[in-house]
């Protein structure tokens, strides 16, 4: 994505574009592959939510803090990517950040419950943040300077690719084997992309550079997107504001928010430099951004678990119907460059951005007796608004700052993103459950003829409980079915707010070029 590009630490002077031949052509791959396999894990674990939280005993609700861990981990290793390149040079940070993914990835696929999971989750994400950009920043050091955009579009492709796969891999492999194995699988391929870089990379030239950390606000940052990331992920199962932990987490995040704000605005060196926020079309795109994204990834969350729950599909067919999300962004992301050329950077953003909604419109119209294919088709087309809305706002937003900004406006770029999806999840996995109660009641309330449809069950041969159970079931796939919609109709509402809100944004000038990674 074009934010992480652009995000990327600063090229270490020294054998810029050495490489050619074979050597270029398999190291590009290895490091696509450590791409590859970073991304990969944001998804993969999507459609077996439901086999980790019947593997672990506990709820689905809780078993989605799989996902929500690791992505605020992520999100909080990311502001500091460009640092520890510095302290530790990058080619050095690279190497240490995969081979924790790895071990990592090893502990996660041998945990025994679910707290022992998500530790193990939050340092899978801390190793693997730093991951993509870094990767980028390699890739266009040993590609010569005229291919750089052809090492970007092969980087570009692993991230299309990688969410493909993720749910299809994801759903086989707990069908077929354990849903240990999505975590384990990743062994292998991180042991062969570390000892083949190890070795590629060995003679590269990477300096490193003693830079001042923001340590008071770095430990802020943690405890205000700890302490809410909680909040969301407890809230559910403890009723929110009517206990007391809750309450204490909320008034906890509140303050040290507060506190970092006020912190991050003073310090000399800071590790998010929150000043680019006052560039109005840096806001309006981060906002724009960050709401658009938490929408669409908690789609990406729920629809697998209403397809496996509620429709009776097993994984891998889940992972199949949200495959097709990624297909057409690889064909319309080579065009969006070529319009930005010609057109108002803002008007393809909220074309993208209102065929998302349009999208989470569609699904509206799902009920219990949906076709894979009517369930597939929104994910489909659905590609074409993600091509759309990505570049476009990451360039609007980082035409917005300074040129000295760019890198910090990129960070904050990033972590609004990835932190908006952790957060777009938990709430909108709560107010599913939420809708489902009372979609549940609702229909309860309307239901007509209850016992005639009982005594012609039981005159079936059915007893009476049988035949409770058997209403009560039909009632739970359908209040699920009708929270699903209902979820759905909020998204595109909060869709096309994404939408108009880059209107903010003031016009970019003519021509402009999409944010590059150099």
């Amino acid at each position: 994505m074009a934010q992480d590009a652009a995000a990327a630490p600063a090229l270490p002077p020294g054998q810029d574009g050495t490489f050619s031949g074979a050597k270029l052509a398999i190291t590009a791959f290895v490091l696509a592959m450590a791409n590859f396999v970073v991304v990969l894990d944001m998804t993969i674990a999507n459609v077996s939510v439901p086999h980790i939280a019947g593997g672990l005993a506990v709820s689905t609700e809780s078993g989605t803090w799989v996902i929500t861990t690791y992505a605020v981990a992520e999100a909080i290793c990311v502001p500091l990517t460009g640092w520890l390149a510095g302290r530790f040079g990058v080619v050095r940070m690279f190497l240490m950040s995969i081979l924790g993914f790895g071990l990592f990835s090893a502990l996660c696929g041998v945990s025994g419950n679910l707290t022992v999971l998500l530790i193990f989750r939050l340092g899978q994400g801390l190793c693997g943040g730093p991951l993509m950009p870094l990767s980028q920043t390699l890739l266009l050091k040993i590609f010569p300077r005229e291919s750089h955009p052809k090492a970007m579009a092969m980087w570009a492709m692993t991230v299309v690719v990688a969410p493909i796969a993720g749910p299809i891999l994801g759903g086989y492999i707990s069908d077929n084997w354990d849903w240990r194995w999505i975590f384990l699988i990743n062994v292998p391929i991180v042991v062969a992309v570390f000892l083949s870089l190890a070795y590629l990379l060995r003679d590269v030239a990477s300096p490193k550079r003693y830079l001042p950390i923001d340590k008071v606000g770095l430990a802020l940052l943690v405890i205000w997107v700890g302490a809410f990331q909680m909040m969301l992920d407890l809230g559910h199962d403890r009723d929110w504001f009517h206990n007391t932990t809750i309450c204490i987490l909320a008034v906890v995040a509140v303050i040290f928010f507060a506190i970092f704000v006020i912190w991050e605005l003073t310090e000399e060196h800071p590790i998010v430099d929150l000043a680019v926020f006052r560039h109005r079309g840096f806001s309006a795109s981060t906002f724009a951004l960050a709401l658009a994204f938490a929408t669409y990834f908690s789609a990406v969350v729920i629809v697998p678990q209403w397809l496996q729950g509620g429709m009776g599909y097993t994984a891998t067919w889940a992972g199949i119907a949200m495959a097709p999300a990624g297909v057409l962004a690889v064909f319309a992301s080579p065009i969006v460059p070529k319009l930005m050329q010609r057109a108002d950077p803002r008007l393809l953003v909220f074309l993208g951005v209102s065929w998302l909604a349009f999208c989470a419109y569609l699904r509206t119209y799902w009920s219990t007796d949906s076709t894979l294919w009517q369930v597939a088709f929104p994910q489909l087309i659905q590609g074409v608004g993600v091509a759309f809305m990505i570049v476009p706002l990451t360039t609007i937003g980082l035409a917005s700052v300074d040129p000295d900004e760019t890198a910090s406006a990129a960070g904050i770029s990033n972590f609004g993103r990835t932190l908006a999806g952790a957060i777009g999840t938990s709430v909108v996995t709560t107010l599913w459950a939420n809708l489902e109660r009372s979609d549940g009641a609702d229909l309860v309330a309307s239901m007509n003829h209850t016992d005639r449809t009982m005594s012609a069950l039981q005159a079936q041969g059915m007893p009476l409980e049988m035949a409770r159970s058997a209403i009560e079931r039909v009632v739970a796939l359908q209040a699920q079915a009708q929270a699903t919609v209902h979820v759905a109709m909020y998204s595109a509402i909060a869709l096309l707010i994404a939408a108009f809100a880059i209107w903010f944004a003031p016009r970019p000038k003519r021509g402009m070029k999409p944010a590059s990674g150099h």
